[in-house]
């Protein structure tokens, strides 16, 4: 596939993004994917034969994939976990507050959609989530953790920094997210 193919398959993946993010699954059409990202209508059948679920499916590996590389750079910066999901809380309450609070999660929204009736795109929200939990556990079993503990208080962190998520976009407000911030650092300092 030529540079051209790859800038195509590209934007129709991040307009999907965007879509399903605020829209959800269901809320979301091919028409509008093809509107927003400029594509024509063969292209998104040549870059995802199996039609939407392949498209959604790319969508929610690729915005995994970008939180698990977050994680990652924080790591590699040497921050420690709780300054990590800080930072995290911060970027993910800036991105939902430059959008009206109409973004929160990037799978979050398929995932609550879809978990009971579309095996393939509940494992794509399963595997963006283990990805996270297990960066996150990688960062607490190289602060002294082990691997067993790690993975709890990832898990604990992971499922109180997606309920703050939800919280402040239902609220729209980013006090949910302040407070777990504190709430992460009194777990990751006492666990």
């Amino acid at each position: 596939m030529g540079a051209k193919g790859e800038e195509t398959r590209a934007r129709l993946i991040a307009a999907t993004r965007a879509l399903i993010e605020a829209q959800g699954y269901f809320g979301t059409g091919l028409n509008q994917v093809l509107a927003e990202s400029g594509a024509p209508r063969g292209s998104l059948y040549f870059h995802f034969p199996a039609g939407k679920d392949q498209l959604v499916t790319a969508a929610l590996t690729e915005a995994g994939l970008e939180i698990s590389g977050l994680i990652d750079s924080f790591a590699r910066d040497k921050l420690s976990a709780g300054v990590i999901v800080r930072r995290l809380l911060d970027a993910f309450g800036d991105r939902m507050e430059g959008s009206g609070y109409t973004k929160g999660c990037p799978i979050a929204t398929v995932a609550l959609e879809v978990a009971g009736g579309n095996e393939e795109l509940r494992k794509a929200c399963a595997e963006a989530y283990d990805n996270w939990q297990q960066a996150l556990a990688a960062q607490l079993v190289a602060e002294g953790r082990t691997p067993e503990a790690a993975d709890v208080a990832a898990g604990a962190v992971l499922a109180q920094f997606e309920g703050a998520l939800l919280l402040a976009r239902v609220r729209h407000s980013r006090t949910p997210l302040d407070q777990a911030a504190r709430a992460t650092q009194l777990l990751l300092t006492t666990s």
